[in-house]
């Protein structure tokens, strides 16, 4: 199926400043995206950005913002599966010493996911789970019944370890506490975020946003695992995956820039409209 994804970033920059956004799918999708449009705009003036894929296959585009207000667009038609994630019941944990050299990254402890000091909870609670398919899932259970998703409730500086105190967070610390948890028993896990549409699920009449989740390394192969959703779902389009959240940051600048207003769109294909600004669901950012 065809899906409309896309988004758009208002941002006040006080003074000329460099930046890094990665909103774009990922490079392994690429030949997915049927077309794109992405405008950076400033003072009615289209600015120059230039793309790069990055070490973990993200596509990133880099620009220069002068002082003043500035506005970045971006909108794509991908097509996608019809199919929910793979699921593979069963699939087994490899041993560190037979995994590929470019997963072994992902069995560290990283900046939000502190898989050493999750090591005594971990196998106290998931111990005496089967290694592999079961004990993931187990773990994705756990943490989608222990904490309570509420938007607004996360910060930039909360960890897997933050987050396990609390009690509270959104997709992201969710993410970021179940990898830790992966990596407690040498399961290789990185973080994903991405466009994820409502289909077949019950909308809750939330504004659009990104979605942060979770690949496995498991009998070979990546799997998708969700723990703030906990389901299988239709549609993802991955945007950004590495080690945690600082590796994956929508706008990273090298100088203050404030967000003031950001919007999300993930929904099965709307036609010829399918460029309309529009069709974005608006998300209200603190001037």
């Amino acid at each position: 199926m065809d899906l409309d994804v896309g988004c758009s970033f208002l941002f006040n920059v006080p003074v000329a400043t460099h930046a890094v956004m990665m909103i774009e799918p990922h490079s392994t999708d690429i030949e997915m995206v049927a077309h794109s449009k992405l405008q950076i705009m400033q003072a009615a003036t289209v600015l120059a950005s230039s793309p790069y894929v990055d070490s973990f296959g993200n596509n990133c585009r880099r620009a220069t913002f002068s002082a003043g207000p500035a506005e970045v667009r971006f909108m794509a038609r991908v097509g996608v599966s019809e199919e929910p994630d793979d699921a593979t019941e069963g699939a087994e944990l490899i041993a560190p010493q037979e995994l590929p050299h470019e997963v072994l990254q992902f069995l560290l402890p990283s900046r939000y996911c502190e898989s050493d000091q999750l090591a005594e909870l971990a196998w106290q609670t998931f111990g005496g789970i089967a290694p592999g398919w079961e004990r993931v899932q187990a773990i994705c259970d756990w943490v989608h019944d222990r904490l309570t998703f509420r938007y607004g409730s996360s910060s930039p500086s909360n960890s897997a370890l933050t987050v396990l105190e609390q009690g509270v967070g959104v997709c992201r610390d969710f993410t970021h506490l179940a990898i830790g948890l992966c990596r407690a028993f040498n399961v290789p896990a990185r973080y994903v975020f991405g466009y994820l549409p409502d289909i077949d699920v019950t909308d809750l009449g939330a504004p659009m946003d990104f979605c942060a989740w979770m690949e496995v390394f498991l009998g070979g192969r990546w799997f998708t695992f969700d723990p703030r959703n906990n389901q299988r779902r239709i549609g993802r389009v991955v945007v950004g995956r590495g080690r945690d959240a600082a590796d994956v940051a929508m706008v990273t600048s090298f100088g203050p820039i404030e967000l003031v207003d950001m919007t999300v769109r993930a929904e099965v294909g709307a036609g010829p409209s399918w460029n309309d600004p529009t069709r974005l669901g608006r998300i209200e950012c603190p001037t």
